[in-house]
C-alpha cells in the first residue's frame, strides 16, 4: 500500500510541480514580451502548442526570437526529460511484487527509453552543428540528422507505451509509465516540429 501511495505521489508531482510552475511564471513575468509572443506563436505550428509554451516560456529570455535557439532549448527539455524518466523507469525493475509481464514489458521499454535518451543526445550534437555549417549543404546534412534521429527516438517511445497495452496490464505500473513516456513523447513531437521549422530558415 506504501508503495502504491509512493508511486501515486510521484506521478502527481511530476506533472503539477509547483516548483516548475513557479518558475515558469516568475520567467514570464521577467521576459521581454517579444520574446514571450515569439515563443507562444512558434508553438502554435506544435502538435501540442499548450505544453510547448508551458515548457519553453521559463527560457524565454534565452531564446529572445531565435528558431535556432527555440530549437535547441526544445531539445535540450525533452532530453532533460527523456533521462528523468529512463532513471524512473530504471528503478521500477527492482520492485517487488511485479507480474511477469509487467517485470518484461518494464524490462523492454528501459531498453527504448535508453535508445530514446542516446538518440535525442545525438540529434542535440547534430543541431549544435548546423549552427557552424559553412554552407547551406553542411547545414542540410546536420539538419537532416538531427530530424532522423529525433524522429526515430519518438518511435522508441510509442514502442514502450505499446508494451503496456492490454487490459491485463491494467495498474499502477501501466499507469505511472505511460503517463511519463506520454510526456516525453509530446515533448519529443513539439521538439521535431521547431526543429522542423528552423530547417525553413537557413
Amino acid at each position: 500500500m506504501a508503495k502504491q501511495y509512493l508511486f501515486l505521489i510521484l506521478s502527481l508531482s511530476y506533472l503539477f510541480s509547483p516548483e516548475l510552475t513557479a518558475a515558469t511564471a516568475a520567467s514570464q513575468a521577467g521576459a521581454s514580451k517579444k520574446a514571450i509572443n515569439f515563443i507562444q506563436s512558434s508553438c502554435k505550428t506544435t502538435t501540442y502548442p499548450a505544453l510547448c509554451v508551458h515548457s519553453l516560456s521559463v527560457y524565454a529570455n534565452d531564446i529572445q526570437t531565435s528558431p535556432k535557439r527555440l530549437a535547441e532549448t526544445a531539445l535540450a527539455v525533452t532530453l532533460n526529460r527523456a533521462q528523468s524518466t529512463k532513471l524512473f523507469v530504471s528503478r521500477l525493475t527492482r520492485m517487488k511484487g511485479l507480474k511477469k509481464r509487467e517485470v518484461e514489458a518494464v524490462k523492454d521499454c528501459v531498453e527504448e527509453i535508453n535508445d530514446t535518451v542516446d538518440r535525442l543526445t545525438k540529434s542535440v550534437q547534430e543541431l549544435k552543428l548546423c549552427g557552424s555549417a559553412r554552407d547551406q549543404d553542411q547545414f542540410a546534412y546536420h539538419m537532416s540528422n538531427a530530424q532522423t534521429w529525433t524522429s526515430a527516438a519518438l518511435t522508441d517511445e510509442n514502442t514502450c507505451s505499446d508494451g503496456f497495452s492490454g487490459r491485463v496490464m491494467d495498474g499502477r505500473i501501466k499507469n505511472s509509465v505511460r503517463a511519463r513516456i506520454m510526456n516525453v513523447g509530446h515533448e519529443t513531437s513539439n521538439a521535431l516540429s521547431l526543429i522542423n521549422a528552423f530547417a525553413k530558415t537557413y
